[in-house]
């Protein structure tokens, strides 16, 4: 099964305020944890994660805090998502080369294996086509 961690889920709903702001908002991490309500300290981690993964700027002093680097229609859920939880998969076949599940005795025609490995191609177009504009602003397409 695909699942989102509490984490990338947070970081989601983070991402999306931001992107309603409007371009170069910069929003102070307090304010973005109690709107959102989200734990500050572990907002502060993702802003952190998302900010180095080329997602996000930050801004120090007055009228700093953190901003989308790019416009929201330029920013997509599978970057987000790959930024904080890396692989959609959680079968080790699939996130690391050569690694075999337990009991499974050949990988190359494990149905179970295959099955995923095409469930997770499905989740990651879907994530990498939809914008996080698409996700606040009215009248745009969800996915393009």
């Amino acid at each position: 099964m695909i699942t989102l961690s509490r984490k990338a889920r947070y970081a989601l709903r983070a991402l999306i305020a931001l992107a309603g702001e409007g371009s170069g908002s910069y929003v102070l991490i307090a304010d973005l944890a109690a709107k959102e309500n989200i734990p500050h300290k572990f907002l502060e981690s993702i802003l952190l994660q998302l900010k180095n993964a080329g997602i996000l700027v930050s801004k120090k002093g007055k009228g700093g805090g953190y901003a989308l680097i790019k416009p929201p229609d330029q920013i997509t859920l599978g970057q987000a998502i790959h930024a904080i939880d890396g692989s959609l998969s959680s079968l080790p076949c699939l996130i690391e080369p050569g690694v075999r599940c337990q009991g499974c005795l050949d990988e190359a025609t494990c149905s179970t294996r295959l099955l995923m490995e095409r469930t997770k191609g499905a989740v990651a177009t879907i994530l990498d086509g939809t914008t996080l504009a698409s996700l606040c602003l009215p009248g745009l397409p969800l996915v393009h």
